[in-house]
């Protein structure tokens, strides 16, 4: 989802709600603990130099019940960064953690904003050479000999 996208259903709600995937509710006392922009310049695995830009928002809760993000507080929490940061209407990427901080795409279900799980993927198959299909087979057919990925293959 992007900027504009929450923007405009945020304008047109009472309350401002998230949820994970698996249907789990984020504490209606979250913050939002930051907002601002997420910049990666990065090689992939088959040398193709890439860039990635996202508009980042840490969502936090702790022990103060009572705390409760209006959608008006939250418009104007990107108010404020769209005049102090070059605020592009980018994708929306939320960190949040349970065990670990995690990265979400963002979407909206017409009752709560989900958090939906990324995934990583190698971004030059054809490089890698990494078949379409995943292939099913017995590891005890493996051939120890049979070669593996060469520093030559531009695979990593």
């Amino acid at each position: 989802m992007k900027l504009s996208e929450f923007k405009n259903i945020i304008s047109s709600t009472e309350t401002i709600r998230f949820q994970l995937e698996n249907k789990e509710t984020i504490p209606e006392h979250f913050h939002i603990t930051e907002m601002g922009i997420v910049s990666k310049e990065f090689i992939d695995c088959g040398g193709t130099l890439r860039n990635e830009k996202v508009i980042n928002f840490q969502l936090w809760y702790a022990n103060d019940f009572d705390h409760r993000l209006s959608t008006q507080k939250v418009i104007d929490i990107i108010y404020i960064a769209e005049k102090k940061l070059p605020i592009e209407d980018l994708e929306i990427e939320v960190e949040y953690q349970k065990s670990t901080i995690g990265k979400y795409s963002l979407e909206f279900n017409g009752n709560y904003f989900v958090l939906k799980s990324k995934s990583t993927a190698c971004l030059d198959e054809d490089k890698c050479g990494i078949p379409n299909e995943k292939l099913n087979v017995s590891l005890s057919n493996l051939n120890n000999n049979s070669p593996s990925c060469s520093r030559e293959s531009g695979c990593c």
